[in-house]
């Protein structure tokens, strides 16, 4: 696997923890040149650090939400190293709170975060791709950009969103040999919950169920063998996830019936439908 990003630039977003910390490691261990933002500057330069020397990884931090500043931000990243061959959209934010109750000021967080600023990013990236007739964007998603779930009605909709604009923009790319590829990770065991927002857009401040769902690490290895092959895209997580997109695809109506009765959190508030 190694042979493929060897030498390439790759810039994640969302590279301080979770998945883009352990896709950060993957592709340091495969030879790529990186280029690692995020909010959080100091756990940016630690990961930095851990991924190899200055001329091997370098920390761009800036906030997803920043629209204007992006395409400045897209500059400095291609003065590190050169000109990006992968990026990877990788930053996000997620709820916890009834569609019902949540502020919109909340709805428009997640969509400017999850959405228009992975927009922007790649937009910011593309002419140069689209130029030199070569490169893959890579944006990770979520089952929920599949179907929804209880307390997290903003965020599938952000996440169909980015499902939507990036089966659009993967045919306008395809004469340029600019390839995207999606990954939807299901389960996994990070800390994206305790910056979840409330209805109010407080944090949650907690992990749901402790100790659950895929490793980072692991989630990582199975996304880069997708990403070498390019594959258009690739839902990775547990059996339950999986199986919850053939179903909801296939039946449903049977899907219909078991969401309303999931409960994704131990302490989560019961629906008027549930």
């Amino acid at each position: 696997m190694g042979a493929a990003f060897e030498g390439k630039t790759v810039w994640i977003t969302g590279a301080s923890s979770g998945i883009g910390e352990a896709l950060a490691r993957e592709f340091a261990r495969a030879g790529a040149k990186l280029i690692l933002s995020a909010r959080r500057a100091e756990l940016l330069e630690s990961v930095a650090a851990s991924c190899g020397a200055p001329e091997k990884a370098r920390a761009l931090p800036f906030d997803m939400a920043d629209h204007d500043a992006i395409p400045a931000r897209a500059e400095e990243a291609a003065s590190f190293f050169g000109p990006i061959d992968i990026l990877v959209n990788n930053a996000g934010i997620t709820q916890r709170s009834l569609g019902a109750e949540t502020k919109l000021a909340v709805d428009k967080r997640l969509m400017d975060v999850n959405y228009f600023g992975t927009l922007a990013v790649t937009r910011a990236v593309l002419p140069g791709m689209i130029a030199r007739r070569e490169g893959q964007v890579v944006v990770v998603t979520s089952v929920l950009g599949k179907f929804g779930a209880m307390q997290r009605s903003g965020y599938a909709a952000s996440k169909h969103a980015l499902h939507g604009f990036f089966d659009a923009l993967r045919a306008e790319l395809h004469p340029h040999n600019v390839r995207v590829t999606i990954l939807a990770p299901g389960w996994i065991r990070t800390e994206i919950a305790k910056t979840a927002l409330e209805a109010d857009g407080s944090p949650h401040g907690r992990i749901d169920r402790p100790g659950g769902g895929m490793p980072p690490a692991v989630f990582a290895r199975r996304a880069m063998r997708a990403i070498r092959k390019q594959k258009r895209e690739a839902v990775i997580g547990g059996l339950v996830e999986v199986l919850g997109v053939c179903v909801h695809r296939f039946f449903p109506g049977l899907f219909a019936r078991v969401v309303r009765s999931v409960r994704l959190d131990p302490d989560e508030k019961k629906s008027g439908g549930a």
